[in-house]
């Protein structure tokens, strides 16, 4: 038996939230643009009222509930940009909030809820993924008799989400493609079924992180997975599980769905920052990130990328800038087994580093009086062609050495 299609209202979703949130910018990268030989825009939801497109869904779906749901109280659970959007929702219809927020959240979102919920909502910080913070939060929910605002797996959230393909198709047509982040499919549900309806010419490409496939992994299964593990870098889209609700609708609107590797993200991001005084965070770079893979397929082609928010923290920076030389091959780590001779160390400097290659770190543990262990260095390079210079030199003077890059365990073991 074929389940009923699910419809999606996103008209009269866009009209109650009308007042609430912001029609955002729909700009026009010119660099992008002449990079790609296209013609693309950028859905600016960094610029929303909470940073994310994510008060849309939250409002829209906390404004429907009756009254004796209003007085119980909300639960949600978020790894920041849903919560800020409970959160505000809690303060502008006087409403009592709970939000669970995974321990590893960023300070500068969970102080962000703090700012937007006031003495509405109370943070509980538990567990280290999504998954696991939600599995609380749909506990106390169902102990304390209130509701539980779920981030994606909604009609009302996705129908919110989708407003923003209205406000994209209210300021151009003739749209190509649409590059949609992807974590548990609800903006993807939203956009792409009010597209299917509006612009069906229109191809929706979804992006999500490498280090968490949920959404592939559910194509090449016909259904929701539960994925063992994920990479938590991008966590405004890093779930084990894609929606019950979502998953059939982003199947069927779906045109292909993207992996990006964490590293591209990272040069995204800092690419945005550094060119464009944008400041992402990584769920929002991903369908930037995206591009590389349709460059062929987008030539002459005009095109929007939904930048879903700009929630990062500034801690974060020296890890995104690790990861975005790691991904363009510009830093390595070595163990380095010296020969036990006076000047070995002075040699590999002198002779080995080129003239563009800066040590980074070095680490050189001493095993007894006599004898020195191996030593751990990182040495940046300023091309891919200088990198393999160093390895050539390496080679010729018969280093001892083991590229920490190469070996995953041993590299997050000792980076």
């Amino acid at each position: 038996m074929t389940a009923k299609p699910i419809h999606l209202d996103i008209d009269s979703a866009y009209e109650v939230l009308k007042p609430i949130v912001l029609k955002t910018p729909l700009q026009y990268h010119r660099k992008l643009s002449e990079t790609f030989g296209a013609e693309i825009y950028i859905k600016r939801e960094d610029l929303q009222v909470v940073r994310s497109y994510k008060i849309r869904g939250a409002y829209h779906l906390i404004r429907s509930l009756n009254q004796e749901e209003r007085d119980a109280g909300v639960v949600c659970a978020s790894a920041g940009n849903h919560a800020q959007g409970v959160a505000f929702s809690c303060k502008l219809l006087h409403i009592n909030g709970v939000i669970y927020m995974p321990a590893i959240t960023p300070k500068q979102k969970i102080n962000q809820v703090k700012m937007f919920g006031g003495e509405n909502i109370e943070i509980v910080l538990v567990g280290d993924t999504f998954d696991e913070c939600q599995k609380f939060a749909l506990e106390y929910a169902e102990a304390h008799k209130k509701v539980f605002i779920p981030p994606f797996d909604h009609i009302k959230v996705m129908e919110g989400q989708g407003t923003v393909a209205k406000e994209i198709l209210e300021d151009m047509s003739g749209i190509d493609f649409v590059f949609v982040p992807v974590g548990g499919g609800g903006l993807c549900a939203g956009v792409g079924s009010y597209f299917k309806e509006h612009s069906p010419d229109t191809k929706i490409i979804g992006v999500e992180p490498l280090g968490a496939p949920s959404m592939k992994e559910a194509l090449k299964a016909g259904k929701p997975v539960l994925l063992d593990s994920i990479q938590r870098f991008v966590d405004g889209a890093s779930v084990k599980k894609v929606g019950e609700l979502t998953f059939p609708i982003c199947k069927e609107i779906l045109s292909d769905m993207l992996l990006v590797p964490e590293g591209k993200v990272s040069s995204t991001l800092l690419q945005l920052y550094n060119e464009d005084a944008i400041v992402a965070e990584p769920a929002g770079a991903l369908s930037i990130a995206g591009l590389d893979q349709y460059a062929d397929r987008i030539k002459g082609k005009k095109l929007v990328c939904i930048l879903s928010g700009g929630n990062n923290d500034i801690d974060r920076m020296q890890e995104i800038k690790e990861r975005s030389l790691l991904f363009e091959g510009l830093k390595h780590y070595f163990i380095v087994r010296f020969a036990q001779r006076p000047g070995a160390l002075k040699e590999f400097v002198n002779f080995i580093l080129g003239p563009n290659d800066d040590i980074v770190r070095f680490e050189f543990i001493q095993k007894n009086n006599k004898e020195s262990g191996p030593a751990l260095i990182g040495i940046e390079v300023k091309s891919n062609e200088d990198f393999k210079l160093l390895i050539l030199r390496m080679d010729e003077y018969k280093l001892n050495y083991t590229l920490v890059n190469q070996n995953e365990n041993l590299f997050e073991y000792l980076i």
